[in-house]
Parts: structure tokens; C-alpha cells; sequence
């Protein structure tokens, strides 16, 4: 019975990577530099005096028509250097904006808030998000804004981390499969997540589904915009795998920061439809199947292990190489045995414990 259950949930676990590949795989058409829309950059910061000014200095670089586009920096009521420091850098730049939220909108906390306040003021057609502790490739705007046709209403992109060492490389090489899978549902047309680090979506679309103020709050606001926009279903939603949209995140340091922000994940997912579900039942089964394994061994599931991580090598070493990202060995075995055990671990722990701490704040479902 074991096995029987095990092979089967590999089976779909192996048959949904098929359609995640093809997914993310699918081309999509895009404008004429001279059509390209207004856009505004907005990036909510708090207490990100150790990553601001890196940030700062590459969204200056952003390639874009200097007349078509605004960045507006919302300093979250931070608590260190953070709003100096924006302060400082944007002196003497057009382009930047600086705002501080004056109001909670509707009620609304944290980075919705701050965004809800910048979206206000926002002049572009599209808006663009990235957060304080990310570095933009020059193009990224460029990038995804060049692929809004008329019918398009939201365009996100992958997001990597910078890596020092093996327990970084295991975190972007996470951040790169659960965006890999996004990618590939929501070019389907089933869009199940997204990253707010990096995504953008039209400003009179936002505003058609009331914007961050009318729909129901999360701690995953980007879950919570892309699921408001898609039961719509008047527009397309796309999620383009390009090299030149690419955003580098920072790791989190430690295990306790990644704990929290798994959780927070977590969290937001558990507002996912029957689909989304499907898709994680699948990996917890598989996952569970591996834990157990050593304690009914047999032939067979060593050899559906071995086919289960041939599967995500394969899938991975793909991505990487399209997104011009060296992905070691080295980091991706870190990386299948941290996903065999958060896997099966995060639904367990959610049953019992939903508190979320994020920037300096507490949140509870």
C-alpha cells in the first residue's frame, strides 16, 4: 500500500513537472520600444538600511525612456537610517520619489499599505514592484513592460538570490523552482503565485478590482492582487521566463529568518483554490514517501527517489542555464534535502500555529 500510494503521487508529481515545463516554455508577443507604456517603480521599504542604497543605485540605472517612467521610494515608517538615506540619494534625481504613508487605507498594514498609498500618487499606466532588499537587472523594466499588449493586465518575473555560500545557493535555488512552477501554471492560464519582488500590472486594472483597500487582507499582498485580477478573467496574465527581468533578492541570513519567511508563505497560500492544493498535496505525499522510505526500504522507492530528484535536477539545471544563473551541485542537493523536510513540515506546523513576523511586526490569520 505504501508503494502504491508513493508511485502514484510521483506519478503526478512527475506528470504536473511536464506541464510546468511547457508552461514556462511558452512565448509571448511584445511592443515596439516606441509603445512602450508609463510606468512607475514603487518599492515599500522598513528598516532596510543594510540593502537600501543598493537598491537606490540600481534602479537609477534602469534603461528605460527617461520621460516615461517614476520610481517612488515609500519609506514604511522605519525605525533606523533607512529614510535618510533615501533621502540623501534621491536629492537631486527627478525620476525618485519619496513618500511616507500618512494613513492606513481601509484598515490596511504593512507593504499593502505602503503601496496603496504610493499607487494614490502613481502618474504611470503600469506599475512595477520590487522591494528594498532587491537589485534590478537595467533592462527589467524594459523587460516587462515590453509586454504589454492591450489585453495583458499583469506581467511578473523570476527572482533569484545572491549567493556566498551553500545555504544561499539552497534558497535561490528554492526562490527559482516555486517561481518555475508559478511561471508555468499561469502561462496555462491557472495562475496559482507570484512574487511581489517582482511583477507589474496595469493601474486601471488594480483600481477595477478596488485595489489593495477592497480586497481581503494577507500577508502575501502579491497572492492576494493576482488572484483579484484573475477571476476577472478578462485579461491575460502572463509570467515569461527572461534573463533580462531578472531581480537578485537578498537570503535570509539565518535559519530563523527563513523559518518566518516560509511561514509567511505558507500562510498566504493557504488562500489557494483546489488547484493550488493539488499541486502541493502531490510534493507533500512525495515528500513524506522519501522521510518514510528508510524505514520500509525497498528496491523500488529507492529508485522513484532517484527518479524524483533526476526530475527536479533536470527541470532546475534548465532554468538556470536560460536565466544565465550557475546552479552547483553542491547547492542543489542542499536544496532537495531542505525541500524533503520543509515540505512535509510547513502544512503540519500551520494547523496548529498561523502567526506570521514580518518587518518588525506580528500578524495573525
Amino acid at each position: 500500500m505504501f508503494e502504491i500510494v508513493f508511485f502514484t503521487a510521483l506519478t503526478f508529481y512527475f506528470l504536473q513537472t511536464v506541464l510546468f515545463i511547457i508552461g514556462v516554455n511558452k512565448k509571448f508577443n511584445r511592443i515596439a520600444d516606441d509603445d512602450l507604456p508609463l510606468v512607475s517603480v514603487i518599492v515599500a521599504a522598513r528598516n532596510e538600511e543594510e540593502n537600501i542604497l543598493e537598491c537606490l543605485r540600481s534602479l537609477n540605472e534602469l534603461v528605460y525612456p527617461e520621460k516615461k517612467i517614476e520610481i517612488i521610494i515609500v519609506d514604511d515608517h522605519s525605525t533606523d537610517k533607512t529614510s535618510e538615506i533615501i533621502k540623501s540619494y534621491v536629492r537631486d534625481k527627478q525620476k525618485f520619489k519619496m513618500i511616507v504613508p500618512k494613513e492606513n487605507l481601509k484598515a490596511l498594514k504593512g507593504k499593502a499599505n505602503a503601496i496603496a498609498n504610493a499607487i494614490k500618487i502613481a502618474k504611470g499606466d503600469v506599475i512595477l514592484t520590487t522591494d528594498a532588499d532587491c537589485t534590478v537587472n537595467p533592462l527589467w523594466t524594459k523587460t516587462l513592460a515590453s509586454y504589454y499588449e492591450n489585453d495583458v493586465a499583469m506581467v511578473c518575473g523570476f527572482t533569484n538570490q545572491s549567493s556566498l555560500n551553500a545555504f544561499h545557493e539552497m534558497q535561490s535555488i528554492d526562490f527559482i523552482f516555486l517561481l518555475s512552477v508559478a511561471s508555468g501554471t499561469m502561462n496555462l492560464g491557472k495562475p496559482l503565485s507570484c512574487i511581489g519582488n517582482n511583477m507589474s500590472y496595469r493601474k486601471n486594472v488594480y483600481h477595477e478590482v478596488g485595489g489593495y483597500e477592497n480586497i481581503p487582507f494577507s500577508v502575501t499582498e502579491d497572492f492576494q492582487i493576482l488572484m483579484a485580477i484573475h477571476k476577472l478573467k478578462k485579461y491575460k496574465i502572463i509570467y515569461p521566463l527572461e534573463m533580462d527581468g531578472l531581480v537578485t533578492s537578498k537570503p535570509c541570513a539565518g535559519a530563523k529568518a527563513l523559518y518566518w519567511q516560509k511561514k509567511r508563505w505558507g500562510v498566504g497560500g493557504l488562500n489557494s483554490d483546489l488547484a493550488g492544493f493539488g499541486v502541493m498535496a502531490s510534493a507533500f505525499l512525495v515528500h513524506l514517501g522519501i522521510l518514510t522510505a528508510p524505514f520500509i526500504f525497498t528496491a523500488n522507492l529507492l529508485y522513484g527517489i532517484a527518479f524524483k530528484f533526476f526530475i527536479d535536477y533536470f527541470f532546475m539545471r534548465d532554468i538556470h542555464k536560460r536565466l544565465n544563473i550557475k546552479m552547483t551541485m553542491k547547492g542543489f542537493l542542499a536544496f532537495e534535502i531542505y525541500y524533503v523536510f520543509y515540505v512535509v513540515a510547513l502544512p503540519i506546523l500551520l494547523i496548529f500555529d498561523k502567526r506570521v513576523k514580518w518587518k518588525g511586526r506580528e500578524y495573525k490569520k
